[in-house]
This record gives C-alpha cells, sequence and structure tokens, in this order.
C-alpha cells in the first residue's frame, strides 16, 4: 500500500491541535486506506452491523479506548453517532478521534451539535504529491482517469466505473441522507454540471433540461456542493458596474468525471487548457483546506481564473496557461486596473524555473504547480466551521 505522504502529515498535523478531527471525501477518494496508514490507530469500519452494536452504550464504547487514537469510518452509519463525537468533545483527553464521511460538516451544520468545533480536513481526488507517491505522473493519465485511486491506479479508462459510481452515489450517498426523490431529474443535473465543468451557473439554464423549478435546481446544486461532488466559485467584487458580481463557476470534483461527461476518449491540444484549470483548483483546494477561492470577470469578457483574497499577500490573482508562450496579460491587465495591489502568478506546466516578467506595470511571476504549493503552503486553514463557499 502506498502511503500518501501529503494527506498523512496533514492529518497528523491536524489531529496534533484537536481531539476531534473530521475527514471528508466523495467515496473512492481514498479516506479508509488513508486512515489506515495512520500510526497507532484504533480502527473501526462504522457501517459494519458488528461494529455498531459494539458502540450502541457511547460511554462504555469510548471507555475502552481510554487515551487511544481512534478511527471511527463512516461514522455517518451510526445511529448515535453525535452522542459518540459529543462525548469525545466534552473529555478531550480521553480519547483522540478521527471521523470520516463522504459529506462535508456544511451537510450537517443544523444537525451537529458536540458543543465544540470540530476541525476538518477535505480529502481532494490525487493531486501532486500522491501521484510522486504512485510513481505514476503522467498528466494525461490522471485526467483521462480521474483522481480516484482505485480508478486512477488501474491503468486504463472504463467508462462503466464511471457510470456505476454515478449511480452508487445517488443511492447510498445523496438519496438516504438528502431524502431526494427525482432520481433522474438529479442525475441530469450532475451530469450537465459535470460536462459543463468551469463554466458560469445559471439556474434558468437547468430547469427545462432536468424537469425541475429553480428552487429544485439550486436545492439539489447545495446537495452536490455538501457531497463535495460540485464545487462553487462565487465571483470576487468590489460591486463596480462592469464586473461580475453574482454569477458562480461550477466544478466537478474531478477531471476523470469531466472527460467521460464530455465524451472524451483521447485528449486534443485544445483540451489540456481547461483540465490544467481543474488540476489547480485541485491543488489549491489540497493545500488551502478551506480558504475560499474567487474567479474575477468583466462584462467585456476579461477573466482571471482564481483570486485569492489573504491578509498574508492581500490580493492574488491566479492565472492558469497550459504553456507559458501562450500567456496573454490583457486579462490580467484589465484586472489590475480595478485591483492595482497584489501577486500575479502564472501557473504553467512547462515551467521548471520560476522567473518574473513586467508588462508596464504588471509584475507576474511564472511558477510551476510545485512552486505555486510552496507559496500556498502557509496559507492552509483547516476549518473548525463548516464552508459555505
Amino acid at each position: 500500500m502506498v502511503k500518501r505522504s501529503f494527506w498523512v502529515n496533514l492529518l497528523e498535523s491536524a489531529w496534533a491541535k484537536s481531539s476531534i478531527l473530521w475527514l471528508s471525501g466523495v467515496p473512492g477518494s481514498g479516506k479508509s486506506s488513508l486512515c489506515q496508514d495512520l500510526g497507532d490507530v484504533e480502527y473501526f469500519d462504522c457501517s459494519i452491523p458488528r461494529i455498531q452494536m459494539q458502540m450502541e452504550d457511547s460511554e462504555r464504547f469510548l471507555g475502552r479506548l481510554y487515551g487511544k487514537r481512534v478511527v471511527l469510518d463512516e461514522i455517518q452509519e451510526l445511529p448515535n453517532h453525535q452522542e459518540i463525537l459529543r462525548i469525545a468533545a466534552s473529555k478531550p483527553s480521553l480519547t483522540k478521534i478521527i471521523a470520516t464521511s463522504p459529506l462535508s460538516l456544511h451537510a450537517y451544520s443544523s444537525r451537529m451539535d458536540t458543543g465544540e468545533k470540530i476541525p476538518q480536513v477535505w480529502l481532494t481526488p490525487i493531486m501532486s504529491q500522491d501521484l510522486v507517491d504512485f510513481r505514476q505522473t503522467n498528466l494525461v493519465d490522471r485526467f483521462l482517469q480521474g483522481g480516484l485511486p482505485s480508478f486512477f491506479l488501474k491503468g486504463e479508462k472504463a467508462d462503466r466505473r464511471f457510470q456505476e459510481w454515478v449511480n452508487m452515489f445517488w443511492a447510498k450517498e445523496i438519496q438516504e441522507p438528502f431524502r431526494l426523490e427525482r432520481r433522474n431529474s438529479f442525475k441530469r443535473l450532475m451530469e450537465i454540471l459535470f460536462a459543463q465543468s468551469g463554466e458560469l451557473f445559471e439556474a434558468k439554464r437547468f430547469v427545462e433540461p432536468c424537469g425541475m423549478s429553480h428552487p429544485t435546481v439550486m436545492k439539489y446544486l447545495l446537495t452536490l456542493r455538501a457531497s463535495r461532488a460540485v464545487q462553487i466559485i462565487r465571483p470576487f467584487s468590489t460591486g463596480h458596474g462592469m464586473e461580475i458580481i453574482s454569477t458562480p463557476k461550477t466544478y466537478a470534483f474531478d477531471t476523470g468525471f469531466f472527460c467521460f461527461f464530455r465524451g472524451w476518449q483521447e485528449l486534443r491540444r485544445d483540451d489540456f487548457g481547461i483540465l490544467w484549470k481543474h488540476w489547480v483548483l485541485n491543488e489549491l483546494n489540497s493545500r488551502l483546506q478551506g480558504r475560499i477561492i474567487h474567479y474575477w470577470r468583466d462584462k467585456r469578457g476579461h477573466e482571471v481564473d482564481f483570486v485569492l483574497i489573504t491578509k498574508e499577500m492581500g490580493i492574488t490573482a491566479i492565472v492558469c496557461q497550459w504553456r507559458a508562450k501562450d500567456f496573454e496579460v490583457r486579462n490580467l491587465r484589465a484586472f489590475r486596473r480595478r485591483y492595482p495591489e497584489g501577486r500575479n502568478w502564472i501557473v504553467c506546466e512547462d515551467m521548471i524555473q520560476p522567473h518574473t516578467q513586467t508588462f508596464g506595470k504588471i509584475r507576474a511571476d511564472f511558477v510551476s504547480l510545485e512552486e505555486m504549493g510552496k507559496l500556498i503552503g502557509p496559507l492552509c486553514q483547516i476549518q473548525d466551521t463548516p464552508e459555505h463557499q
């Protein structure tokens, strides 16, 4: 079993600061194997009836584990999972717990009451360091096969696996937890969002093809966000009339599903730009762990892929560029006319040596994905409140 070093280190660091840690990620992202890679843990699969019976008396169960590090995998399967976490939170010296679930804490925000804020780690699909650990660094394979370890490591793209995952996702992670009934409408919305990943989201465009009302479209979109299947990226704006101020973009959680629902079996040169943007976003999600990511766009069509707002670095513009030679400064220049202060990163796949170029008043740092990871490393923010991006 390959040890995913970035995630093991992130979990150990976060767990050292809290008695309880919530680990979320879509089904198949590798939560179970990752937790079992941690040293000196008692592992419990909460989906097994025998294990559930052992945990019926929460006080007694936790008492037997005094002073131990415990993994409660698929904790949402326990009828008394809130009680277990509440007891553990009230006695932090008793037991240290990692609770895993496909759903983010955002999905439980109205129901989870432990008396303590629970930090959470978001296990994304395979990121850059995972490729190094797996010794498979071919990005074409990662883009087409996707970032679920069981898909990627098989070494071949099998359409059947993607469709089976979607069917399982609906039946196990959506229908029961969220009590949704319109299977075909939900799946149609998800499939369209996956195929149009990275585009502007306007709910009215989905009403007719999905056969649902505007409010239902929004409800299902938020369900997809809570289950980590879709990410909502909202525009950065200070209310200027020429800026897009409210229309979000939506991103599928993984490139493999994006390619599958686009019908891409092989990649053309023009496909790499949008896939690189997804790959950069996945890296940002992995390393930032909860900081809100924006995009910027004006009504003339100028656009910056991602914008980070931090007290450490101010307003940072991130442009995703598959090949450095194809970079054009006009979009960045339009952005900096409105917001002149801040860093500009041009993240390129073919950048070996980082360097800075000046375009008039614009200074832009051309960096690799690895270099970007180093720059944002200090910004990692393990959340103790549900995200609302």
